[in-house]
């Protein structure tokens, strides 16, 4: 079969780090592994500098508001690249350039579903239920021009088709390196690092700190616990954490929270490894990659009831009702020793390995692109 050559259309790429990041990071590996081409077309971030070539910035100004995101300037080079398939992984101004390129060269549009944006709204400075009305609508009408619409979880796949989304819809799981986090080990040394002593237990959350992340409901969990024994360890940034830091002072748990900052990716396998437990409070994710990377490494976790959470964990974590108390009780039976059986968590993390789920997403592209149309497409030197 002929190769591929799959232009991977995303508002945020490194040096961000984010789910969304690491899913076309995941993406891209698996398409070059099977000799596919794989270029991502992405926002210029000044000072930044690529060591893949296969990385082509597009023009962007600063957004007005404190934030590492950019906004794309709707500019593409005609000759830049040709694609045989354009997969757009935003519905904004970079996803619009991945629409307009598909058009121009007539070929599939694939749009993956990473974000619920309506639950975003607090960012923009208009009346809020109009944005969340504005978002669903902007959902809508960039999947309905879509050949095909991925979502990571069928909770998803329910959600775009109450917005009124009348595409073809698939449900692909966003997949990581499972044996990557698998090899993660407890570190003393770096439980150290944090403060924690060994006899402590170390809980620990990861993920950017937007309000929309919920962290607070963790924040106020660890509270009621009233362990301790218990060190917090938030892992990651955003615009959020001065509020998360005035919080924990208020909850009078800011000497037992630490705020790490971010950790480069390969430093997380072991740090999952060394948390007694993984906290998930988080209701506004489609499918919540961090999950399957806690659950991979072997830490148990306590997360917040939603669709989207039971169809990534199952039985394999404790799941609790967004409340408190409930929360704090979640957290107390796992450091107490209640936890689902190892092998049921290795089960489920299993399901999300990148091979797996990135060669399904090939298969997909395959049914967009009859070997016909394939053979018409130039194919760019290089």
């Amino acid at each position: 079969m002929n190769a591929l050559r799959v232009g991977l259309f995303t508002e945020c790429y490194r040096p961000i780090q984010n789910g969304i990041v690491a899913s076309v990071d995941a993406l891209a590996h698996v398409l070059r592994e099977n000799n596919h081409a794989a270029t991502v077309v992405t926002p210029n971030m000044p000072g930044y500098v690529d060591a893949d070539r296969n990385v082509v910035r597009v023009p962007s100004l600063p957004l007005p508001t404190r934030t590492a995101y950019r906004l794309t300037v709707p500019y593409f080079p005609r000759d830049e690249r040709a694609f045989s398939i354009v997969h757009a992984h935003s519905p904004f101004v970079t996803g619009w350039l991945g629409v307009r390129e598909a058009r121009r060269a007539c070929v599939p549009l694939v749009f993956t579903y990473h974000t619920q944006l309506e639950e975003y709204a607090h960012y923009v400075p208009f009346e809020a239920r109009a944005t969340r009305a504005a978002a669903t609508r902007l959902t809508r009408a960039f999947a309905n021009l879509a050949d095909l619409v991925i979502v990571p979880t069928e909770s998803m796949e329910r959600r775009l088709r109450a917005f009124g989304v009348r595409a073809r819809i698939e449900v692909v799981a966003s997949g990581i390196d499972v044996a990557l986090f698998a090899s993660g080990t407890r570190s003393d040394a770096l439980r150290a690092r944090f403060g924690i002593a060994r006899e402590e237990k170390m809980i620990l959350t990861v993920g950017r700190l937007g309000r929309e992340k919920n962290v607070e409901l963790a924040l106020e969990g660890f509270a009621r616990l009233a362990d301790p024994r218990a060190r917090f360890v938030i892992v990651g940034d955003g615009p959020h954490r001065e509020a998360l830091a005035e919080r924990a002072r208020v909850l009078g748990v800011s000497e037992r929270t630490i705020f790490a900052r971010e950790f480069a990716r390969d430093a997380l396998p072991d740090t999952y490894a060394s948390a007694d437990a993984f906290a998930f409070s988080s209701s506004s994710e489609t499918q919540g990659l961090v999950l399957v990377e806690a659950l991979a490494a072997g830490a148990p976790i306590v997360a917040v009831d939603t669709p989207q959470t039971r169809d990534v964990l199952g039985n394999a974590a404790r799941i609790v009702r967004p409340d408190a108390v409930e929360f704090a009780a979640g957290l107390r039976a796992v450091l107490d020793g209640a936890r689902p059986e190892a092998v049921a968590a290795e089960r489920v993390a299993r399901r999300f390995e990148r091979h797996l789920l990135g060669e399904h997403v090939i298969d997909l592209y395959r049914s967009l692109l009859p070997a016909s149309r394939e053979t018409r497409v130039p194919v760019a030197a290089g």
